[in-house]
Formats: structure tokens, sequence, C-alpha cells
């Protein structure tokens, strides 16, 4: 859902293995994502290139689009988010919502921490400073904040459609990409799962009044 918590690979326990055509596809992508942090880290994101990436990653620059259609699409990508929200839904029934929320992201946060955290903190580092970056990821959101509303509405008996649910699920994922950004303004000194809890504290897991 957010950098902190995105494009990193899933582990086979956590799904089913993919034929040998798919493994390829996550062979290539992966490869195209380790060029574009080797060359941001070594060029800044605004001198490298598609061109440079495609060459670091060994592929043509239309394999590099075929992928990821703009630049900012290799550090946004959010392949975890299905994944989340399924552990979202699997959590107990009688469990509030807002609790189920806040260990799943704590799950995930302290696996994309653990997984590769270098890479985290480029990928939250990148959104806090660079604009073209920070505007892809609010407009990637809406899709995110769809499926998010519809687990949310279902978990707490409301319509997702409804303007309770909408402005939550808005509200949310807004106080999640502050919290990416807030970590990375300020040194990555605080652990990113205690902010997200800090962050998830001030909504309240009854959505407020049912509307007549």
């Amino acid at each position: 859902m957010t950098p902190m918590m995105a494009a990193h690979p899933i582990s086979p326990a956590e799904r089913s293995r993919p034929g040998l055509r798919e493994r390829k596809k996550i062979r290539t992508r992966e490869a195209i994502r380790s060029a574009t942090y080797e060359l941001i880290e070594e060029r800044g994101y605004d001198a490298t290139t598609i061109e440079q990436i495609a060459d670091r990653a060994e592929v043509s620059p239309s394999t590099v689009l075929r992928y990821f259609p703009a630049k900012e699409d290799i550090v946004l990508t959010d392949e975890l988010c299905p994944l989340l929200l399924a552990q979202f839904r699997a959590r107990p029934a009688d469990e509030p919502w807002l609790d189920s929320l806040r260990n799943v992201l704590r799950r995930a946060i302290d696996h994309g921490i653990g997984e590769r955290p270098e890479v985290t903190r480029l990928r939250c580092r990148l959104m806090a400073e660079v604009p073209a970056v920070r505007s892809r990821m609010l407009e990637n959101l809406a899709g995110t904040g769809h499926l998010l509303g519809a687990a949310i509405g279902e978990r707490a008996g409301r319509d997702p459609e409804s303007l309770e649910v909408r402005v939550l699920t808005t509200s949310l994922l807004a106080a999640l990409t502050e919290v990416a950004q807030y970590w990375a303004r300020t040194g990555f000194r605080d652990d990113p799962a205690d902010l997200a809890d800090r962050a998830l504290a001030v909504y309240d897991p009854d959505l407020g009044a049912e509307n007549p």
C-alpha cells in the first residue's frame, strides 16, 4: 500500500509456485527494479533514464516500458497489496477492523524492512523528495482505495461505496503515505510500524453514525 511495504518479492510460502513463463516475468521485473535502484543510488533519480535502466538490466527499453509504463512505476508498483487485503479478510471475524488492519500493516512493514531495508528507505526517500514519484503515488492510490474500502466495508458491515467508508479509506491511505514521508524526513530514526500505529490511533473503529 505504501513504499514501506510494496514491491518486495513474495515468497513461495505466500503463493503457489508460478509456471516457467510467469517466473521469467518475475525475474525480469526484479532485474529492472534492481537496476533502477542501483542507478538511482549512483546517479540520482532525475539523471537515471529508461535507456540506462534497460542497459543495466540487460533488456530493451521497450521491455522496461512494457513492465512499467513510467519510471515512477518501477519505484511504486505494489505487488503485495492483494496479499495484504487477503490477510486482512482472513483475520478473525470478531476482531475490530481497525485492529485487523493494524496487525496486517505491522506484519507487512516488518517484512519490508526485514527483507530489503536499504530499498525500502530509498523508496520512501524518493517519495518524500521527488515530486514526480509523489504525484504518481497519489494517482496509484485510487485503485488501492477501492480495494481497501471493499475489505473494510465487508468487515464493518457498511456499504463500501458509502461516503463514510470512502472518506475513511482515502484518509487512511493519505495517513500511511504521510507516515512513509515522515519516516524519511526524520532520518528513519523511528520504527515505521510504530509510526503506522500512531497514525491509525486517530481513527474511530465504528465509522461514525450510520446514515439513516
